[in-house]
């Protein structure tokens, strides 16, 4: 019988934990706001630079989507870093961002909550508004962040 090293053993089961845990994230699994979406929430402990490359990438991503700068995104207020990242690269995009203000009536708004979820050493990102959501998950390392797995994309009806 040959044996293997521990670490060749771990790898499937953590690929595995890891897909579980992001299959969980996505699924909607999350209290929920009252607009539906999923109540935004974000560890305070993470890096300002690590949130505003996840920030970046995550908001790109939903432009792609959406269209850059078609709408106004209404935030739920928040002084986590990462909520500041993500008020700050919706306006890069040139998104208006409200929080709880008053909009016009003929102005489109888009509802946007987020989930931030320390797992493994990695962080997993999700942008939710009322027709797609997004998530990815990303290594975290002192000077930023960088993707970890594929983009995830759910569109609804």
């Amino acid at each position: 019988m040959r044996s293997f090293p521990d670490n060749l053993l771990l790898r499937p089961i953590r690929a595995i934990a890891t897909a579980f845990a992001l299959t969980i994230l996505l699924s909607g699994c999350q209290s929920l706001g009252t607009d539906g979406l999923v109540a935004s929430a974000a560890p305070p402990d993470i890096s300002g630079p690590a949130a505003s490359a996840i920030a970046g990438d995550m908001v790109s991503r939903l432009a792609e989507q959406i269209g850059p700068g078609k709408a106004t995104v209404a935030l739920k207020a928040d002084v986590s870093p990462f909520g500041q990242a993500l008020e700050a690269a919706l306006k890069g995009w040139g998104y208006a961002v409200v929080t709880d203000q008053k909009t016009d009536d003929g102005t489109k708004v888009i509802p946007l909550a987020y989930v931030i979820v320390p797992f493994d050493g990695q962080v997993l990102a999700r942008l939710s508004t009322d027709s797609v959501e997004l998530g990815r998950a990303y290594a975290v390392t002192a000077s930023g962040a960088a993707p970890a797995s594929a983009l995830s994309l759910m569109r609804r009806g």
